[in-house]
């Protein structure tokens, strides 16, 4: 054991009572208590004193968030002059990592990129009223990304640029009445000699050659701990709070926690809330196991679909794959990708955090354009159906999503049909009529059984993305049991949207390709969905799997039994048998049969087509 780890014991065991010589293992299992004592020391303190008191306006400090429910997030640096190449050749992936990517020293990039960085078509107020007019409520730009870059002129060291676009935005976002932040990246420095990430000038860690110890550096050499505090004392904290002062954003966004002990992302929210309680914080900032210290909590990049989540969160897709701008990148998504997503969010509870990478010169991609607009026209005549509500209380519907707003019920129609089936809501209706129509004519209404809802709709539907039916309602009431559609529709069962049992389950990050349960290690766990139909009605059926090794599983609907095998594959859609299904409830269920390697299958759906 070395001088450093054998201070640091000492300290460990005047903190914890235990001695070294008490404490089983080697040198790791030390410095792993070592940690947890000094993250247990940093969230204790946090939970019984200064954070508690910061969370007594909470709910007054996040209103305007949780109304907003769309924003549009803005990577925007020197790297965007690049725009995802270097000396003439393409760089992959994200365009706003170019300086890690390509290995660029720290006074290259500065050279070539910082110096040279010359926005002449930046235009805050064009920007801004754009944004305003996609329907968004609140916007945060990268005030320094990873590449240690402030886009300001700050008075914290010497990596910045000469112009000050965050004033022009912080003026324009007032004129508009659009909420205005930043995001900053607290943990993750190329530039500065002391901070994680940087390890082709600095040999730091945090880095992609996993130097000391790869990803929980700071436990395996808490020798080098020093430094990174040192970094955050001199730059992390110090801009923050000249961001803070400068310019009185509404809402503060950090990204890689992981970069840095739990300790340290919580003294620097300690700081943060000192200089100002008002401000709304991002959930990436500081989470332990069991509580996030932030305002909400995030859910992964770029989603196609979400997990199941608990209180207020936000997700943030971008519009093509890329954050930064990118030349070579040309795979932007419809815009009624967006708008469905939108929906889908909202329905779940969450936000949609939208982000726009504008060129070097501060244009923005017409690609770009395009999608905003579409998405503006659409929130022009519909956004009364997203802004201000809540999570639907309705149960999976075949046809789309739906959100909340008091009593009120928003119907987004993604498949439309002359009759909707609305199941599961037992309400009453007071009133039903199409959103965006001024008169709000009433549609007819036809109580089905006692919990569902039949709504006769015009033979065409309103909106060819997203078609919005208003129910409004004395007091709402709901069933949980899902309503399987017995005509045309194909019911989509995702993983996401099942019960899980048993212990061990982890949800993917909800990527097109990657919206999976998995950890299926154990025949203990199973997945179920309850489900209802209406009529007798035939489906034929299909899985949706990735597997590593294999194994078996037995899916039960009713009197049917399927054993059906699982082969080593990447991602597939495996069909199974046809069924028969009488009017009635039903549990469906997988369970492992059998686990040949560490799990069973990474399971995305299952689907019923009728027949």
């Amino acid at each position: 054991m070395n001088y450093s780890r054998r201070i640091l014991s000492i300290a460990f065991s005047i903190i914890t009572g235990v001695t070294v010589a008490q404490v089983k293992g080697d040198d790791d299992g030390i410095l792993s208590q070592q940690a947890a004592a000094r993250d247990s020391i940093a969230v204790n303190d946090a939970l019984n004193g200064w954070w508690k008191a910061s969370m007594k306006n909470h709910d007054a400090r996040i209103a305007w968030w949780r109304e907003a429910k769309f924003g549009c997030f803005v990577h925007w640096g020197v790297y965007s002059t690049a725009g995802g190449e270097w000396n003439g050749k393409k760089v992959e992936g994200y365009a706003e990592h170019l300086m890690r990517k390509e290995k660029i020293g720290r006074q290259e990039y500065a050279d070539k990129l910082i110096q040279t960085f010359n926005p002449v078509n930046f235009d805050a107020d064009a920007w801004v009223r754009m944004i305003k007019a996609a329907g968004m409520k609140y916007l945060v730009i990268t005030a320094k990304h990873h590449d240690g870059v402030a886009m300001y002129p700050t008075a914290i060291g010497n990596y910045h640029i000469q112009q000050d676009p965050l004033a022009a935005l912080s003026v324009a976002c007032k004129k508009y009445g659009i909420r205005f932040g930043f995001y900053y990246s607290h943990a993750f420095d190329w530039e500065h000699p002391d901070a994680p990430g940087n390890d082709w000038d600095y040999k730091n860690p945090g880095g992609d050659k996993n130097l000391y110890g790869g990803v929980t550096w700071y436990n395996a050499h808490p020798e080098l701990l020093p430094k990174a505090v040192k970094y955050v004392n001199e730059k992390a904290i110090p801009q923050i709070l000249e961001l803070l002062k400068r310019y009185h954003p509404d809402i503060l966004w950090f990204d890689t926690p992981h970069k840095l002990p739990l300790s340290e992302n919580i003294r620097i929210l300690q700081a943060i809330r000192a200089a100002d309680n008002k401000v709304v914080v991002n959930g990436r900032l500081a989470r332990a196991p069991g509580v996030s210290f932030g305002d909400y909590v995030n859910t992964a990049d770029r989603p196609a679909e979400f997990y199941p989540v608990t209180g207020d969160w936000e997700a943030i897709p971008t519009t093509n794959e890329s954050y930064g701008y990118s030349k070579y990148d040309s795979s932007h998504k419809p815009p009624g990708f967006f708008i469905r997503l939108l929906a889908k969010a909202a329905g779940k509870g969450g936000n949609l955090l939208m982000n726009i990478g504008p060129e070097g010169d501060g244009s923005i991609d017409p690609r770009d354009t395009v999608i905003l607009h579409t998405i503006g026209a659409w929130m022009q005549q519909y956004g009364e159906s997203i802004y201000g509500t809540t999570a639907s209380p309705l149960p999976v519907q075949p046809w789309g999503e739906s959100t909340r707003k008091d009593n009120k019920l928003y119907l987004h129609v993604f498949n439309w049909q002359s009759t909707l089936y609305v199941g599961g809501l037992e309400s009453s209706i007071r009133n039903a009529y199409l959103l965006g129509d001024k008169s709000k004519k009433p549609l007819q209404l036809k109580r089905q059984q006692s919990k569902d809802w039949l709504i006769a709709l015009p033979a065409h539907a309103p909106d060819s993305i997203n078609s919005v039916i208003v129910l409004e309602t004395d007091q709402l009431k709901t069933d949980s049991v899902r309503v399987l559609d017995t005509y045309n529709i194909t019911n989509v069962l995702r993983a996401f949207d099942a019960t899980l049992h048993g212990s061990g389950w982890q949800y993917s990050d909800g990527k097109k390709n990657n919206y999976d349960v998995r950890n299926w290690k154990d025949t203990a766990q199973y997945i179920s969905w309850k489900v209802r139909t209406v009529r007798d009605a035939a489906y034929r059926l299909s899985i949706k799997y990735g597997a590593d090794a294999g194994g078996s599983f037995i899916l039960r609907i009713g009197d049917h039994v399927m054993k059906e095998t699982v082969q080593p594959v990447k991602a597939t859609v495996k069909s199974l048998k046809d069924i028969y299904l009488p009017a009635g409830e039903y549990d469906i269920t997988i369970k492992a049969n059998g686990i040949t390697g560490k799990e069973l299958m990474k399971l995305f759906e299952l689907t019923m087509q009728p027949k």
